[in-house]
């Protein structure tokens, strides 16, 4: 057994920061590490890394808003507390590295590792970095990124190459759990008789225009598929309650792995875990990016840079209505093999134990 060492892993704001640190608990605890969490007192992480039983110690944090907001003359200060606070907790922890997904809650922690000398390794999942990630990677001794072309926006003598590091138990899924969870009898047999299984999600965030596309044109779906809408926080409707073929719910957590196993063709955001995990598992996709007017373009590139590779199909948020994402969907239907082979083939499919590689080198 290794001596234990601390690290300390932060991010947050929304799931997307903080879902790749943990998949990496399972190899930090093989390896001997002790991980702590750094993370905002209000963001979804708290929750998220108390259930992995794994310290959580809460700072305050503010939000650099490319808009008008009364927070953004608060939160400078926020973000200065942040600084001490993670400063002061960070000398009771002494971990041997920082390792941080981004989000702005993990600004201040970066700036408090590089102030004690820590070093600090930074990951970013979607193509070109964030505002956040931008800022904390002067100061940090490496970068971790997902996709190839990241490389060109990042600091040549820090970028590596990792992909993304995904959960462990996304690869133990059970179709036939996933099946009796969602309760949609009639999956397709080796026949063919029966119907193949949809699976919506939409994510955090870019749930509702998603919802309204797809209930628009639910019935002719519903000659095709059964399907399974995941359709985020007040995204139910209870109008469809009990509709045969359709199962609705807000979110899917210890369940995820079943009903991704289930699922035989997938509509989904273009968020990075999100479609990393889709590439590990070869899961035929068709991706619906949130639109300019909602986000940076950030899940547009993501996108574009997954069919690039014959990953996946894309339809671009303002095309969605009159047929289209049942066409979409049908010649999704078609190439599934075609995009199943290019998967099989992508060298990213799990980036855990690279980024492990480099927490190695860097502590």
């Amino acid at each position: 057994m290794h001596s234990q060492r601390t690290i300390v892993l932060t991010g947050g704001g929304t799931a997307g920061h903080v879902i790749p640190n943990l998949a990496l608990l399972p190899l930090l605890a093989r390896e001997g590490w002790r991980a702590e969490y750094i993370g905002s007192e209000t963001g979804i992480e708290k929750r998220l890394v108390e259930a992995q039983g794994i310290p959580f110690h809460g700072i305050p944090s503010g939000k650099l808003r490319r808009y008008f907001d009364w927070k953004n003359f608060s939160d400078p200060f926020r973000v200065v507390s942040g600084v001490f606070k993670a400063w002061s907790i960070l000398g009771r922890l002494r971990p041997r590295v920082v390792f941080s997904k981004g989000g702005f809650v993990a600004v201040p922690v970066v700036f408090a590792a590089r102030a004690r000398g820590i070093p600090v390794i930074v990951h970013e999942s979607d193509l070109t970095p964030g505002l956040a990630n931008r800022l904390a990677i002067p100061f940090a001794k490496a970068v971790c990124a997902s996709f190839p072309e990241t490389m060109i926006h990042l600091p040549p003598s820090k970028a590596v190459l990792t992909g993304a590091p995904i959960r462990a138990e996304l690869f133990k899924g059970d179709p036939a759990r996933g099946e009796a969870f969602l309760g949609l009898p009639g999956s397709a047999g080796a026949e063919g008789e029966g119907k193949a299984l949809l699976l919506i999600v939409g994510g955090s965030m870019g749930s509702r225009n998603l919802n309204k596309a797809v209930r628009a044109v639910l019935a002719d779906l519903l000659q095709r598929y059964r399907v399974a809408h995941l359709c985020g926080k007040d995204g139910l409707d209870p109008a469809l309650d009990g509709k045969p073929g359709y199962r609705q719910l807000e979110f899917v957590s210890a369940e995820m792995p079943d009903v991704l196993a289930a699922a035989d063709m997938i509509l989904s955001r273009a968020g990075s875990n999100a479609i990393f995990e889709f590439l590990a598992l070869q899961k035929p996709h068709l991706l619906v990016p949130l639109p300019l007017t909602a986000s940076r373009g950030d899940q547009i590139l993501n996108a574009q840079a997954f069919a690039a590779e014959g990953y996946s199909r894309v339809l671009p948020e303002e095309e969605m209505g009159g047929g289209r994402l049942l066409h979409e969907l049908e010649m999704l239907a078609a190439q599934a093999e075609m995009h199943r082979q290019a998967m099989r083939g992508s060298p990213f499919r799990d980036g855990a134990q690279k980024v492990m590689d480099v927490i190695a080198r860097f502590a």
